[in-house]
């Protein structure tokens, strides 16, 4: 759903993870000494983890859930985080994966375990999917009149599926805004203009394969 009418010819591939990490639990008071906290290991990681985000090469690292521990005089032999990866390449994918399957312990004492994988792989903008967008904007210009940018976008889709099979073209769909937000919208006046340009793409792609 774009607002510029943008059809999507990359979309990052998508990681999701959790990470379990076992302390060994103390009176915080008496015998704080005795004890390592998961929840001190969970915020050493986070900070290593965040770190790894690369906005040059497009990869986002991001701890956006945490649980840990039981109440505060007792040092927490307990911890939880759910990540979430962001990658625009297979070969960004290979490299990643390794690094977030082999955390290490920062903490002595601690043991961390992270389990997970890829939720969706990328769809990269090869030279088929810039083919098949070239056709859609010609199409879009000269028989309905108006032009076609193309977009990468963080979020994942179906496309992602089907991009390692074949070419995949994205966001044909409805133009609109706001996704995910209180204010997120579609323009009803857009989807006649969508339909006819899925068509007359169908249309045009039907006929090369004959």
């Amino acid at each position: 759903m774009s607002p510029n009418r943008a059809l999507k010819t990359s979309r990052k591939g998508v990681g999701i993870f959790t990470m379990k990490i076992r302390g060994i639990p103390s009176h915080a008071g008496v015998d704080h000494e005795k004890g390592r906290s998961a929840v001190e290991e969970l915020a050493r990681q986070i900070t290593y983890l965040h770190s790894l985000t690369d906005y040059d090469i497009g990869t986002t690292v991001n701890v956006g859930f945490v649980k840990g521990g039981t109440i505060s005089n007792v040092v927490a032999a307990e911890a939880e985080a759910e990540i979430d990866l962001r990658v625009v390449t297979q070969e960004e994918v290979n490299r990643m994966l390794p690094i977030l399957l082999n955390l290490k312990s920062r903490s002595e004492g601690t043991i961390v375990e992270v389990t997970g994988g890829m939720n969706r792989p990328p769809l990269e903008r090869t030279e088929k999917v810039q083919r098949l967008y070239g056709i859609a904007k010609e199409l879009a210009k000269s028989q309905i009149g108006f032009d076609l940018p193309q977009a990468s976008t963080g979020g994942g889709s179906d496309g992602n599926f089907t991009a390692p099979l074949a070419p995949t073209l994205d966001g044909l769909g409805a133009v609109g805004d706001g996704a995910h937000a209180v204010h997120e919208h579609l323009l009803i006046s857009e989807m006649p203009v969508r339909s006819a340009l899925v068509a007359l793409l169908i249309e045009q792609l039907a006929n090369e394969t004959v």
